[in-house]
């Protein structure tokens, strides 16, 4: 993702307070009723634990590309990133971003009535009215041009995007964004890069969506390549303004 970050300024709440949580390489751009930087930071702090805790026990576990086999009780984070990489068919470390997203803004769920939570670009909404999260395509020139109108209704919903032409996170594709909205955070985080490896041109969009639709959880996908894009499922694209998007206006 843009190393300035602007992108985080794709999905905004006025009514809501917006603080940064920086933890190691953990980097979460958060929204809450009222200011949480400390009990954010202990979240994070517990769910990173876990996590480098089962990386020292099994170090494969963040190279492997391949779906993870557990072998006894993994802490719920590992569990769900497991999971999420079997459907999609990639490695663990695939869910990771979303995962990490979902656990801090479900425990966050106990302070707060409305959360959002921002991880490199994937995001987990607990909101009482809907939001649209715009799309960064990178040079796409549907880039800041187009968002994802998101009604959570009752329940959180993860909105997670994979890219191969922006950011630093490891993708086998080519795609400018493969977005994927579920209940689950690792699931649409695995997913987005199992979709997003999968393309290496516009011509590609088709057969890409039809493999993203088929794992479980999944309930829409919106895959970007230079000025084409796909869609499916129970998803509503908007037109944004981009300049206000850039500059963090409210669109």
């Amino acid at each position: 993702m843009s190393e300035n970050r602007t992108y985080r300024n794709l999905v905004q709440r006025e009514n809501l307070v917006a603080f940064n949580i920086r933890v190691k390489e953990t980097d979460i751009h958060v929204h809450t009723s009222t200011p949480l930087e400390e009990i954010t930071r202990e979240i994070v702090l517990e769910y990173r634990g876990y996590i480098e805790s089962y990386i020292n026990r099994y170090p494969e576990f963040v190279e492997t590309l391949t779906p993870w086999l557990t072998n006894g009780p993994t802490p719920a984070i590992i569990t769900d990133m497991v999971k999420a990489a079997a459907a999609a068919g990639v490695g663990p470390m695939a869910a990771v971003a979303g995962a990490v997203a979902e656990h801090v803004g479900t425990a966050l769920l106990s302070y707060s009535e409305e959360v959002i939570v921002e991880n490199g670009g994937d995001v987990f909404l607990k909101l009482d009215d809907p939001i649209t999260v715009g799309i960064y395509a990178g040079d796409s020139p549907l880039s800041y041009r187009l968002g994802l109108y998101i009604d959570p209704g009752d329940n959180p919903v993860s909105v997670c995007t994979s890219s191969g032409t922006i950011g630093h996170s490891l993708s086998l594709g080519k795609a400018d964004a493969a977005s994927v909205i579920s209940r689950s955070g690792a699931i649409a985080d695995a997913a987005a890069t199992a979709i997003a490896n999968i393309i290496q041109s516009k011509s590609d969009i088709p057969r890409a969506i039809e493999f993203g639709k088929k794992i479980d959880g999944i309930s829409g996908i919106a895959v970007i390549k230079g000025d084409k894009i796909g869609l499916w499922g129970d998803i509503e694209v908007v037109p944004l303004k981009a300049v206000d998007v850039k500059q963090g206006k409210k669109c």
